[in-house]
């Protein structure tokens, strides 16, 4: 873990926090550009758009590939507050993103290494650099929090 990646995960807190009191689950997703500029951010925006796909990673993803103009994020970051799922590692591989940066892990869905690790998967054209619980306590008790007051 970098200076970098604390201050990455940093800036998807700050997105995941933007969600509190939306009805969403507070995910945040930035992609950094290969010179660390923030090329594009985003929350979970499913109850909003009423799309089960507008997970953080997937808005973040089209989002920054909109900024490029290129599909292809090659060079770039990734940084979550939570274990991607198989449906945004899925996403990362494909947009052939450089390096994926995580806070909390994710037991019950995570894709990265806790219940798959589609990202390292050998068969796959594209592995992406992964480091995982980054400021993770932190990731995890704004989730925790908002579970709790949903229950």
């Amino acid at each position: 873990m970098t200076a970098q990646d604390d201050a990455a995960i940093g800036a998807a807190l700050d997105v995941a926090r933007a969600a509190i009191g939306s009805g969403e689950v507070p995910i945040g997703a930035v992609v950094l550009a290969p010179d660390g500029e923030v090329l594009a951010s985003a929350h979970n925006e499913r109850v909003l758009l009423g799309d089960p796909t507008a997970h953080a990673e997937v808005l973040a993803l089209r989002r920054a590939g909109a900024v490029l103009g290129d599909w292809q994020l090659t060079g770039c970051t990734l940084a979550v507050t939570l274990e991607p799922c198989t449906m945004c590692a899925g996403a990362l591989v494909l947009a052939r993103v450089a390096r994926l940066v995580f806070g909390a892990w994710d037991p019950k869905a995570g894709a990265v290494g806790s219940l798959w690790d589609v990202v390292r998967d050998r068969r796959l054209n594209h592995r992406p650099e992964v480091v995982g619980g980054v400021r993770e306590d932190e990731c995890g008790a704004l989730l925790q929090a908002f579970f709790a007051e949903r229950r």
